[in-house]
Parts: structure tokens; sequence; C-alpha cells
């Protein structure tokens, strides 16, 4: 589907060929060539790759999550269906979704906390964002510990998980297809680069509003950390109940791989506003990759650690555990270090935790940093994301590989998430992002890749 300045542009254009045919045939070549080029910059397999993983993501989680259960959690045994339709839906699981998302949407338009701005947009103008994740995470907890303290019935949500996963992707689906409906009244002003191509299935997928609004809450920055980010912590800890309630409680392993995501989630919410630099906020549209990422992916894929510990208890060495631990603190560090590391010098670049290093400088002001973190490779933020992903799978033994699907995607995601990066930055930095990269060889793992 063509977007209205374009096709009106078309129409412009036919007009003139009708009188001069040797334009009709410039024009038509032309279109040609820019569809050529559009085709070429397609990412995710481009419109078949798109309207595959359109169909094949949603059937994978689904699939992991039959596969993991109280019965069995490994591959090829399915769960027995004893209520049929009732297995997949239920009015409860509903509820409880749409209340969950209403609640943070709630936290997230109080007036506290922070306000930052984003990177400039086409139009010059700089969007406000109110940064109060991590408030939203307290109260939520708070709101957590009052539930459990009346002794409301919290392990429904582990009971009805599925359901509520169901519903949970049902509305991504809604959603993007409003979004993408919504976007096609929009200026090109405001419609994301890559999701901008005038092919439906592909711009769906990859979402063509860049900063879809409702009302004051920014939709995309709102799901990117809010009900999935935060609906992560509050399933873990839902099971953690559970595990009380039907056994002697919980293992060690499952207690640490519970605090390990916490504080994950933890800190990505107390340097919320870190996010509005990456690719996600600047480049990404609010399409259906972000927003059943959000809503689907996250909370229901990243929790099959914990649903495994919870349903089968290991009994790991303390010293195994203790050498995970210290394992993980590292790739935390890594992590912590080289994000602040940079989030710093791009704040001020003459500061005395960072006025040493050495940059590469650029056409516009930005500096590329060479040295410190991010001279040992182009992406120590990513290496020390995927040490901690390994270590969260460790805790679960080798009993079933469903586990340690997180680490195998995450590596995966994350070298075609550098990727795209490095095309991007090639296009906006041209020779000075290859003298960067001559300089920094390594991109994600140092002295291997």
């Amino acid at each position: 589907m063509k977007r209205k300045d374009e096709s009106e542009t078309m129409k412009e254009d036919e007009s003139i060929a009708s009188i001069c045919p040797k334009t009709r045939n410039n024009h038509s070549a032309n279109e040609s060539e820019i569809s050529k080029k559009i085709e070429e910059n397609m990412e995710f397999g481009g419109i078949l790759g798109t309207a595959f993983n359109i169909v094949a993501l949603p059937a994978l989680v689904l699939f992991l999550n039959l596969m993991c259960n109280g019965q069995s959690c490994k591959f090829g045994q399915f769960p027995i269906f004893y209520n049929g339709w009732s297995y997949f839906f239920d009015w409860d699981a509903v509820f409880i979704f749409f209340s969950w998302v209403s609640f943070q949407a709630f936290l997230a338009l109080l007036p506290v906390g922070k306000i930052r701005y984003g990177l400039p947009l086409k139009d010059g103008t700089r969007l406000k964002y109110r940064c109060n994740g991590f408030i939203s995470l307290c109260l939520s907890l708070a709101a957590f510990m009052c539930a459990i303290h009346n002794d409301l019935p919290i392990d429904i949500v582990y009971n009805k998980l599925f359901q509520i996963m169901v519903t949970a992707l049902v509305f991504s689906y809604l959603m993007s297809l409003f979004l993408y409906i919504k976007a096609l009244s929009m200026p090109s002003s405001k419609l994301a680069p890559g999701g901008n191509t005038g092919y439906a299935i592909y711009d769906f997928f990859m979402g063509h509003e860049l900063n879809p609004k409702m009302g004051n809450l920014d939709l995309k920055f709102f799901c990117e950390m809010r009900p999935g980010l935060i609906g992560w912590v509050m399933i873990n800890l839902c099971m953690v109940v559970k595990s009380f309630k039907d056994n002697v409680g919980p293992s060690p392993a499952h207690l640490l791989v519970t605090i390990f995501q916490g504080l994950y989630v933890f800190d990505a919410l107390w340097f919320e506003d870190a996010i509005l630099t990456t690719m996600d906020i600047t480049h990404d549209g609010f399409g259906f990759m972000l927003c059943f990422g959000d809503l689907v992916w996250v909370p229901f894929l990243y929790t099959l650690q914990g649903k495994y510990l919870m349903n089968y208890i290991h009994d790991t060495p303390l010293l195994i555990l203790i050498g995970i631990s210290i394992v993980n603190c590292i790739g935390y560090l890594i992590f912590r270090l080289s994000n602040s590391q940079k989030n710093q010098f791009r704040q001020d670049p003459k500061h005395p935790s960072v006025a040493h290093l050495e940059s590469i400088p650029t056409a516009g002001k930005k500096r590329l940093l060479v040295s410190g973190w991010w001279g040992m490779c182009r992406k120590p933020n990513y290496l020390g994301d995927i040490i901690m992903s390994i270590c969260w799978s460790l805790t679960c033994g080798f009993g079933s590989i469903i586990p340690y699907f997180y680490p195998i995607y995450f590596i995966i995601l994350l070298v075609h998430r550098e990727k795209r990066d490095s095309m991007q930055c090639q296009k906006k930095y041209g020779l000075s992002w290859q003298k960067y990269c001559e300089k920094v060889k390594y991109r994600i793992f140092p002295y291997i890749y």
C-alpha cells in the first residue's frame, strides 16, 4: 500500500508522462530502481521473511510454553488438554492481563520521576519522556506484597499463565493492526525510517509510525519498559510464591535465577533514560516486532528458567551456584560499566571519568570511542548481556534444553542486532566508521568475533 503523499506525487508524474512518453519511460525506470533499492535494504528476509516471522515467532512461544509445563519440560511431550479450548482461553486471564496493562499505564502517567528528551526527530523537535519506570517497579512490588499480606490468590497467575499469554498474543496482533491503520493517515515525517517502504506486511511487522501516542502515553516507550519487563519480575515472583504453597519452597537455584533476573530489570529501569538513544526508539517503528516482543516474548519466554526450576527441583551443589553467581556478577559489571562509560561520554566528553579516552571524530558533533571498554570490542555491553544469559540457564542444570533457549536465541539476536547497528552507523558516519572498525576489530567477543 502506497503512502498518501507518494501516491499524489505519482499522479502528478503520470499527468506529465501523458504529455511526454519519454518522461513516462524514465518514470517507470526510476520507480523500478527505487523499489529495487527498498527491497535491498529490507531486513529480516524482506516481505517473505517478515510474513514468516509474524506466524512463526508466536508459534514458537506457544510451542515452548506447551513443552515446558507441570507434566514435563522436554521437546515432543505436549500436555494433556483436559478442558479443550479453556486451556487456551479464559476470562479470568483476560481480566488479569488488561488489569495489569492498565495499572502500568496509570503508573506511567503519574506526574513523578525525571523528565528526559529524546534525540532530534526529522522535523528537529525532541519528544519529552517521563522516566518513572523504577518508581513503577517499586509500586508494583508494594502492590504485590499487599496482595500477599491480604491472602489474595497470587498463584492464579501461574495457574492461568498460558491463557494470559494467549490473551497477550491476541492483543499484540490487534494493537499492531490498529497502529498500522492509524499510521496510514500520518505525514511522512512521523513515519519510521525502517517501516516506511510502502509494503503493507513489511511495514506492519517493522512498525509504520515511529512514535505513536495515545493521549499523553507514548506507546512504544511504555511497552518497551513497563508491562512486559516489570511483568517478567512479577511472573517470577508468582512462581516463587506458588513454590512455597505447593512444595517446601523454591530451591536455591530457583531463588538465584529470580534474583539474577530481578536485578537485571531493576538495572534497566534505574537507567531507563538510556533507552532513548537505542535503535528501538530512534529508528524502529512501533509495529508487530516490538509490540509482540515487549508484551509476549519477554514476559513469557524469559521466565522459562523460573518455570522449569519451580516444577523440577535440582540439588545443585552450593559451590557450583557460587561459581555461577561470580560469573554472572562479572557479566553484569561488563554490561553496566560499559553502558555507563558510553552514556557518560555522550552526555559530557570532558568529564574526568572519560576525558582521557581516545575517540574518532565524525562529520557531525559525535565522536566514536575507541578505548576503555569500547576499545575492547564494539559491543562490550552485549558481551556482558550474553554472559548473564548463560548463567541464568546454568542454574537449571542439563536435564532439558528448553531453559537454554534464552541464551541461544539471545546470542543470535545480539549478533544480528550488532550487524543492523553497524549498517546504520556506516550510512551515518561513513569514513569515520571505517576508521573505527579498523581500530576496534572485534564486534562482540574479543579475539573471537
